[in-house]
């Protein structure tokens, strides 16, 4: 069996692996470090997908074939998978029952939760204090750590945080500030995660970036608000003839309302497409019909 229609000849270089760089920008306000994005099809790109290409250095996007409750989940999912700090950890009050925050670590795939009350940080609920819980209709209050809480400040780095989650044996630190408010988590698998990924395409808060595609139809403002919401790094008008009218209606809507929308538009096959769309205000063009 012989692979011959494409060859590759290498040539002469001057230039040494660590002097390659494979970052290339998406949009002008989003870098990626490798330039590779996976579909929006749903074969291809759920939330497993997208933080795999993520951990690589590419961007994934969610599929659209989903409710809107449902998209925005995945996209979440892969916000909060890791992060040097996450700053919006799922919460849960100490009243609500232990059946629900089953639920949350299942939904959120977490092995445990702050609880608070209103943003005052009462205790953490682990799968360390449900593992021979059965009677579900218990309220967290009833199981949840409530003393000698590790906590640490806003301002601990990654290294402080690495210390004081081996030096207790846990594997969660929650960060609060002087007033005790719950102001983020740092969980110690997020730690290795950066030293196992270093190349990760992350946002400006240490979380992995995730791409959404919409479609252009009654529900299509309503779909991007939950999708920012969710912190989607992107979004991609996902069509198979973008060079429309309805398109780039859609493009300025959403640019309108959502002006730091890092928004691809698509999908085109000839130059007066390309500039139609970027005409209309989207920040990339996906190529490429059939």
């Amino acid at each position: 069996l012989s692979f011959d229609d494409v060859l590759l000849v290498p040539d002469y270089s001057a230039i040494l692996p660590d002097e390659v760089t494979t970052r290339a920008w998406l949009t002008k306000e989003l870098q990626l470090n490798v330039p590779i994005v996976s579909a929006a099809m749903d074969t291809v790109t759920e939330s497993h997908t997208a933080i795999s290409m993520a951990r690589s250095g590419g961007l994934g996007f969610i599929h659209r074939n989903l409710s809107i409750e449902e998209q925005a989940i995945e996209v979440d999912r892969v916000k909060k998978s890791e992060s040097g700090m996450i700053v919006d950890p799922v919460t849960i009050h100490p009243d609500a029952l232990i059946s629900e925050v089953l639920h949350i670590m299942t939904k959120y795939r977490i092995s445990g939760v702050p609880v608070t009350i209103g943003d005052k940080l009462v205790g953490i609920v682990t799968n360390r204090d449900l593992r021979f819980e059965t009677q579900l209709d218990k309220p967290v209050r009833s199981v949840m750590t409530s003393e000698n809480l590790v906590t640490v400040p806003e301002k601990c780095t990654l290294e402080e945080s690495k210390i004081m989650l081996h030096k207790h044996r846990i594997e969660k630190l929650l960060v609060v500030d002087k007033e005790g408010k719950l102001k983020g988590l740092i969980t110690i698998k997020d730690i290795e995660k950066i030293k196992k990924y270093p190349n990760a395409c992350k946002d400006s808060l240490g979380r992995l970036r995730a791409g959404a595609a919409i479609g252009v139809g009654s529900d299509m403002m309503e779909r991007v608000q939950a999708l920012m919401r969710a912190n989607a790094d992107a979004l991609v008008i996902d069509t198979s003839h973008g060079h429309s009218k309805n398109v780039m209606d859609a493009i300025r809507n959403i640019k309108a309302a959502f002006p730091d929308c890092q928004l691809v538009a698509g999908n085109v096959a000839t130059e007066s497409g390309a500039k139609a769309l970027i005409d209309a205000g989207a920040d990339a063009v996906k190529i490429g019909i059939g």
